[in-house]
Formats: C-alpha cells, structure tokens, sequence
C-alpha cells in the first residue's frame, strides 16, 4: 500500500499570531514559548486521519513580517488551502487578514480559507477573567462574519491549551482533499 502524497497547506497572517506554536502543538504535542520569528517560511508534515481515510499534509508556516512578502508570494503556489490565523486579543490582526488573503489569491486564484482565531484563551469570559470551556457562541462575531462573507469555516483556538487545535488541522485535511479532482 502506498502512503498519500503530502498535500500542501499555507499557515498565514501576522507576526506573532501564533501559526508557528499551532503547527508545534498539533506536529509535536507541546506548546513552548518562542519569541524566534520564522524567516521566510517553516514546513512540517503531518498525517490527519479523516473519516474518509488518511491526508498527509506539507504545513507551510509562513513568516508574517512585511520584509517577507516578496518571499512568500512564490511559496503560495501549489497550496490546497489557507489557514489564516488572527490573535484573537489584536483586533488590528483581524482586520489584516483581507490583505493576507488579497495576497494569497493573486497567486493562487479560488484558493480555499478557513479563519483561526488563536489565544481565544486568553479573551474574558462573562467579565470573570480568562476562558476555561469552548462551548457558548463565537467569542469574535466580526471574524465569523468575515469567514462568511468569503464561505470559510471559522475556527477557535488555543496553541497553549490545545483547544480546537486537532479540529482545526481536521478541516485543513478536509479543505485540501476537497480540491483534488
């Protein structure tokens, strides 16, 4: 038997979002504090067993300072799918998502998203501090309204917890085989 071919995945957004500690969480299991910026680009590969059988995914974590645009606009090609990643605590990385995105798609026309909101953690819940549970409705109303508005999945996420992280990569399997003919 043949292992899947590795379908390739973009991790994109700004800097310090935490799409690399995403990435570290689900290919490794562990969550460490790392204040080194990726340069350029970053790749794991991981299998994700879906219902319908095993994807092997190459998860290209992009760097998300500007110096590296221009690097990174050659490194979108052959991509499947992007995960656009937010820190749920910086409203500013939000609303930069539309021009990660404008950039994605002048490379890779009909490119499929979803939008990750991470360190949902970290948001207060009822006034009484930090979350402790993932049920109850979208933290972030305006990032789900923006995942509509392109028909991306919308996804909540915690890289120091773990929450949402095994779905999260579930749906970029899903996303991925989804484009294949």
């Amino acid at each position: 038997m043949t292992s899947p071919r590795a379908l390739k995945v973009v991790f994109a957004g700004d800097g310090e979002v935490g799409k690399t500690s995403l990435i570290r969480r689900y290919c490794d299991g562990k969550f460490e504090i790392s204040r080194i910026e990726t340069i350029g680009v970053d790749f794991q590969s991981k299998m994700v067993m879906l219902a319908s059988g095993p994807v092997k995914l190459s998860i290209w974590d992009m760097a998300g300072q500007e110096r590296f645009q221009i690097v990174r606009s050659g490194l979108y090609r052959g991509s499947r799918c992007t995960a656009l990643v937010f820190d749920a605590t910086k409203p500013e990385t939000l609303a930069n998502l539309r021009r990660w995105r404008d950039e994605i798609l002048a490379v890779v026309p009909g490119q499929r998203f979803a939008v990750v909101a991470n360190k949902v953690d970290l948001l207060p819940r009822n006034g009484r501090g930090p979350q402790s549970s993932w049920d109850g409705p979208p933290k972030i109303p305006q990032a789900l309204d923006y995942a509509e508005s392109m028909d991306a999945d919308y996804l909540e996420t915690s890289a120091l917890t773990g929450e949402g992280v095994p779905k999260l990569f579930e749906t970029m399997a899903r996303l991925a085989r989804g484009t294949l003919g």
